[in-house]
């Protein structure tokens, strides 16, 4: 029987996945909202002197450095600076992942915990876009407009660290953490029926 539950949680997961991205796409602009906002007090407060502002073009945020372009060949260059484009979806694409678990646990207050999952993981977008930003800047814009950083060797590694990271762990660890620290009374309901059903 709980065989049978399982597999009904996966197919419902599987059934949902397809409307949660389109969803997700569709909303693109909307979720990148609260993202640029956020992503523009932190570029400030932390990198004030390598930002100069944050723009949304729908679900493409423009960071604007304050780097002059040399040889560069991979960012846009506007009024004399640099303007790197970076894509919110590139780094929210667990959004539609958690939304297809969330509904196919059919738990309490799936919208509440939708909107909660959302606050969680807007910040971890952000260490991605940055981390995004830091590197294009230092590792792809050439040695010049790099020198104009400031950044060491340490810090070009944990720029490399954190957009690995940032890239390639958190957009898809981050929802589902929080869909289990969630949804634990779900999870230990399949863990108690495999028990009963080994001891029977």
């Amino acid at each position: 029987m709980q065989g049978s539950s399982l597999g009904s949680f996966v197919l419902r997961v599987a059934a949902w996945l397809p409307v949660a991205f389109l969803a997700w796409y569709l909303a693109g602009p909307i979720l990148a909202w609260p993202i640029a906002l956020l992503t523009e007090g932190v570029a400030r407060l932390g990198f004030a002197d390598l930002v100069q502002d944050v723009e949304q073009h729908g679900y493409l945020l423009t960071i604007v450095s304050t780097v002059k372009p040399m040889l560069a060949t991979t960012e846009q260059s506007a009024g004399g600076v640099l303007s790197v484009e970076v894509n919110t979806l590139l780094y929210s694409f667990g959004l539609p992942m958690l939304a297809a678990l969330v509904l196919a646990a059919r738990g309490p207050h799936p919208l509440r915990t939708l909107l909660l999952g959302y606050a969680v993981i807007t910040p971890f977008v952000t260490w991605g876009m940055l981390a995004e930003f830091l590197k294009r800047i230092v590792f792809d814009a050439g040695p010049a407009v790099a020198a104009q950083t400031g950044f060491g060797p340490l810090q070009r590694e944990e720029i490399a660290f954190a957009y690995q990271f940032g890239s390639l762990i958190l957009p898809t660890v981050v929802p589902a953490v929080f869909w289990v620290l969630t949804h634990k009374r779900f999870i230990e309901g399949f863990a108690s029926g495999s028990d009963a059903a080994g001891a029977g």
